[in-house]
């Protein structure tokens, strides 16, 4: 079990050499998105920085996830990005294909602590030996359930996929039609329905070598077909149904804090974000993972977490390195923000929160991690699979299917032919 999660935790020697830095003063500029807890706790743990070295001003740009990386995207073509920003994994390839899209952190190796981060770490964030990111956590897609919720309904916690399908019937028989076992997002939906094929025929979704689809029209139609068997099944709403509640976190939606969804497909990192807006947050548990009869691989999908890097364009390199190392190595900048960002693998970040009691194996946002290593997982975590516009796409998909402007197999050749244009587009 440890070698198998040394990766995500593993340990390296800490330099603590003083700092060197200007004594005029700074402001920096810091990007990134969450939801309120991840906001707050970051706003006290900014306060702590700026109690530590008066002499540098933080200035706070934050907001939800909808809309983040375009807004990013428009601020680094125009060279008016922040000097530190929270990114994401996926969009190195698109932000930084040769490594230049960001500030080389090699070159500020001690000021940001690079020595608290794992070789392979590191890798998962370095394109041609330039470290574009410090990686902050890792991250799984995991099934967390009210387990409230479920018992009001009478039904066990799904443990197979049959079990959660049949799972919606009850629900609306017992609870209500507004009552669902389980909510899919945008994302959340191509990638559950990526694992469910994936455990059927161990075929990644795109072929890196042809910059294609390595599905075919079988695949989608399956993908496709599975999903409106959720939905007929009562299992999660449609599209119809999810839009109606508009723009926005589904974990602060009125359905989620009443506790009419009865759980998510998500990251393992927002698990005490989606936990603290229940009226009892213990009762957010983890699901087992279901597999299909004979898969030899889960399909999950699993990867660095968030990022935090730093703009190309910064005056203040030295002050953006300090800062991301408070906020990943030092108490009054890890205490605060716990478990917001997931899992610190930073040697320091994780000690400190083992310490102060916050992190422990049986945390749900750590067991998802041990339990995504006891699974067989062998597949390719596929960046392109985060891609906004192939995300879109797939959604647009689900949603003509759901309002009757496609059939499944219209829908999978559609998406087939747009998806192919998009990826020799974003893999050039």
């Amino acid at each position: 079990m440890k070698k198998s999660i040394l990766f995500l935790l593993a340990c390296c020697s800490f330099s603590a050499m003083p700092l060197a830095h200007s004594a005029d003063q700074v402001e920096l500029r810091f990007a990134w998105w969450g939801g309120k807890a991840r906001n707050q706790a970051t706003l006290k743990a900014l306060e702590a920085f700026e109690a530590k070295y008066p002499n540098i001003k933080v200035k706070a740009e934050y907001t939800g996830w909808d809309g983040f990386y375009s807004r990013l995207t428009t601020q680094i073509n125009s060279n008016t990005e922040a000097d530190v920003m929270q990114t994401n994994w996926n969009w190195l390839t698109l932000l930084s294909k040769t490594g230049d899209g960001f500030y080389d952190l090699n070159k500020l190796s001690q000021p940001i602590g690079l020595d608290q981060f794992s070789p392979e770490a590191l890798a998962s964030t370095t394109i041609n030996g330039k470290v574009n990111a410090i990686p902050i956590s890792a991250n799984v897609m995991l099934f967390y359930y009210n387990a409230a919720t479920w018992k009001k309904a009478g039904v066990a916690l799904p443990k197979t996929w049959d079990e959660l399908l049949n799972a919606g019937p009850v629900f609306k028989e017992k609870l209500g039609d507004s009552a669902f076992p389980l909510i899919l997002t945008d994302q959340d939906s191509l990638l559950l329905l990526n694992s469910y094929v994936y455990q059927g025929n161990q075929k990644p979704m795109v072929d890196e070598k042809t910059r294609k689809l390595g599905w075919d029209h079988a695949d989608l139609v399956e993908a496709f077909t599975f999903y409106r068997k959720l939905v007929d099944a009562h299992t999660v709403p449609d599209a119809k149904t999810m839009a109606s509640f508009g723009k926005g976190v589904a974990y602060e939606m009125k359905p989620w804090l009443n506790g009419e969804w009865g759980g998510v497909y998500n990251w393992n990192v927002l698990y005490t974000a989606e936990s603290q807006n229940l009226k009892d947050p213990s009762d957010l548990v983890m699901g087992n993972y279901p597999m299909r009869e004979g898969a030899k691989d889960a399909g999950q999908f699993h990867k660095t977490a968030l990022m935090f890097s730093i703009s190309k364009n910064t005056r203040h390199p030295q002050e953006a390195a300090m800062l991301i190392n408070f906020l990943m190595s030092e108490k009054a900048g890890v205490e605060p923000v716990g478990l917001e960002r997931g899992v610190p693998l930073s040697q320091s970040g994780e000690k400190i929160l083992r310490d102060a009691g916050e992190l422990q194996d049986s945390d749900p946002v750590l067991a998802g991690l041990l339990q995504s290593a006891e699974l067989p997982n062998q597949s390719k975590a596929l960046p392109y699979l985060e891609d906004p516009q192939f995300i879109a796409l797939f959604v647009a998909a689900l949603q003509n299917i759901d309002y009757g402007k496609e059939t499944i197999d219209q829908a999978a050749t559609t998406f087939e032919e747009q998806a192919n244009r998009i990826l020799r587009r974003i893999m050039r």
